[in-house]
């Protein structure tokens, strides 16, 4: 279906290696909501998006800081984690809108907490369970996401991963 991918991830491996993949599409540069209940896998799949652009040191959400800014080789990077977000507005005490540059990659982790103060996704990634593995329904929010989901459903074709 034009718009969106269904994948099953069988472990945490699989996990790392699709935030490989969403790295090199993304050319660095997007908005990538991750959506999910605790514990589905929204850390891990940025884990693999940062360790793929080659960041060397620990992943980890950042539940309390709202935001952990990354620099890798010039790039810079925002995983956002906004489960404590009270109220959208607290975005802009935290200079939110300087986060959402062209040239930034952005990974928002329960965006549904910021809506109406975050730009539109890129892409949106749903994970949900499937034990033992979890499913990922990926879906293009813009023109750049849906050049986006077009590579990278060229790349899982190849590897036969879809759901």
């Amino acid at each position: 279906m034009e718009g969106r991918i269904e994948l099953l991830i069988n472990n945490e491996q699989e996990m790392v290696q699709l935030g490989r993949e969403l790295a090199e599409v993304s050319g660095g540069h997007a908005v990538i909501y991750l959506v999910g209940n605790l514990g589905a896998g929204k850390t891990t799949l940025c884990r693999g998006i940062l360790h793929s652009l080659g960041h060397q040191g620990a992943v980890k959400s950042p539940t309390y800081t709202l935001v952990e800014p990354y620099s890798v080789d010039g790039q810079q990077i925002y995983h956002f984690d906004l489960y404590r977000l009270a109220d959208p507005e607290e975005l802009e005490f935290i200079g939110g809108r300087d986060y959402f540059e062209e040239d930034c990659l952005c990974l928002i982790e329960w965006p549904c907490k910021g809506e109406g103060a975050l730009p539109d996704a890129d892409l949106e990634v749903q994970l949900d369970y499937n034990l033992p593995g979890r499913k990922a329904l990926i879906k293009a929010g813009t023109e750049r996401g849906k050049v986006m989901l077009k590579q990278l459903l060229g790349r899982q074709e190849g590897e036969c991963r879809q759901g």
